[in-house]
């Protein structure tokens, strides 16, 4: 057999039968067990976070171990446990990764400031420049706080039901995240402070 066509098994969930390909993401290497609970997740609709799969008895739980290595081989029969969400659900995880879309890029944004700041820090930029550079820096650092406190209110938003457990540990990870990138934008917009007190006690120990 050889490694790109995959393994060919057929997943029980409940009374229904499902025969999957279990095809690599990698092109020349053997699946492994996240490729079929990728694959699983596409036939059946149960999210990767709520499925079990069973096989021999044995809960299937190493992700990046490949399934010969785990024993599932071509023909085998592995039964997977777990609900599928309601569409209802899967809206509201939708609308949480547009979120998580978009605290990634705001991070992008804290992170271009903080290399900047640390540029001015370590004295690679010239120091008649430094004054404008860091009041810009501020307001950038300003803007992005800005930014994640609209995404924490657009979290905060939601009506997520109880029962919707995904969702619900999905909005908990992504406040929590969130929660941390703002410490962070906290940290740097001190640093810029700091570093315009430096730079202004300088400028009046010169101009004295």
């Amino acid at each position: 057999m050889s490694s790109s066509s995959g393994v060919a098994v057929t997943v029980t969930h409940g009374s229904e039968k499902h025969k999957l390909q279990v095809v690599a993401q990698e092109e020349n290497e053997e699946p492994t067990l996240q490729d079929m609970a990728s694959a699983v997740e596409h036939v059946t609709g149960v999210p990767l976070t709520s499925q079990r799969l069973i096989y021999k008895g044995k809960s299937l739980k190493e992700m990046e171990r490949t399934l010969s290595a785990l024993g599932v081989k071509n023909g085998c029969k592995v039964m997977l446990i777990g609900k599928r969400n309601c569409p209802e659900e899967e809206s509201e995880l939708k609308k949480l990764k547009d979120l998580e879309k978009s605290v990634e890029q705001i991070a992008n944004k804290l992170e271009d400031v903080t290399k900047e700041l640390s540029g001015i820090q370590k004295g690679f930029l010239n120091k008649s420049l430094q004054d404008e550079a860091l009041v810009k820096l501020d307001k950038r650092i300003k803007s992005t706080v800005e930014q994640f406190m609209k995404v924490l209110e657009q979290i905060d938003s939601l009506a997520i039901p109880d029962n919707f457990s995904d969702c619900k540990q999905k909005r908990k990870d992504l406040v929590k995240k969130v929660q941390g990138l703002l410490a962070q934008c906290d940290t740097v917009e001190g640093n810029i402070g700091q570093e315009m007190d430096k730079l202004q006690s300088k400028n009046l120990a010169l101009s004295k």
